[in-house]
């Protein structure tokens, strides 16, 4: 087919976290510009099995970009070098004949691989639980004037919400922070009544869990904004940063007194 291109990649290949990884270059061709990259990785996986050679791992799941896990560094950036997408949305149009790609895991102590360019990325899972729930009661569909919410902290509670966890943050930032994940996780509960109850718990918990799994510190560059595939912003950062420092404060209150 007129148009297909032939490509080198550079797959990186690792047994598991304890073993050494290395490079594997690989020459594909009769790629499609119109195959998503993961289907690029479909054809490059048929081509080493008939050649009798074991496979390339790789996540993915939904493929419709709304889970996040296909989780890839390609050519340095976290899921490759289109604008707020994920890797399944990535196309091979992005690329030219003859291109060298290199594709790599997300580099992070956080994320231990576990195959290739498949990571554990269960840290983000116990910061999640170490949030907790919400107390008050989210059962049946309740009256729409019951709880009053406007419209401008529901919308910002959504855009919080979009996070699909995928950890492209953590990958893009020198110090591996997981900071932007952290911060749309407790403000999309801390914008809406229902988590306000335990919003100076979750906050702490949170934050707590988030270093005991072995994030770096925020490195202020805003590669995570950058390379977030849902156009999450560092503001929600400065709103963690807020309900953080006003949890320490009250416990602090509570615990040495007013004087304090």
């Amino acid at each position: 087919m007129s148009g297909n291109m032939n490509l080198t990649l550079k797959i990186w290949r690792q047994k598991d976290s304890k073993s050494k990884g290395q490079f594997e270059t690989v020459k594909i061709g009769g790629i499609s510009p119109d195959m998503s990259f993961l289907e690029m990785l479909d054809t490059v996986n048929e081509q080493q099995m008939k050649e009798g050679k074991e496979g390339f791992a790789f996540d993915h799941d939904c493929r419709e970009g709304i889970c996040g896990m296909c989780s890839l560094v390609i050519n340095g950036m976290p899921h490759g070098p289109d604008h707020a997408i994920t890797t399944c949305q990535l196309h091979m149009r992005k690329f030219k004949d003859g291109d060298t790609i290199v594709i790599e895991p997300w580099r992070a102590s956080a994320f231990p691989v576990i195959r290739d360019c498949a990571v554990d990325r269960s840290a983000f899972d116990r910061i999640i639980q170490a949030g907790g729930f919400v107390s008050v009661n989210t059962g049946s569909a309740p009256d729409a004037a019951t709880i009053a919410v406007p419209k401008d902290q529901a919308d910002r509670a959504f855009d919080a919400a979009a996070c699909v966890g995928c950890g492209a943050c953590v990958a893009a930032c020198k110090n591996s922070s997981a900071m932007l994940f952290v911060a749309a996780k407790v403000s999309h509960l801390s914008y809406l009544p229902q988590g306000k109850v335990e919003a100076k718990k979750r906050v702490l918990a949170m934050v707590a869990q988030m270093d005991k799994e072995g994030f770096g510190n925020c490195s202020n560059l805003y590669e995570c904004q950058a390379a977030c595939p849902k156009s999450i912003t560092v503001d929600f950062i400065a709103k963690m940063n807020r309900e953080y420092l006003g949890a320490t404060a009250l416990y602090a209150e509570k615990v040495y007194g007013e004087d304090m």
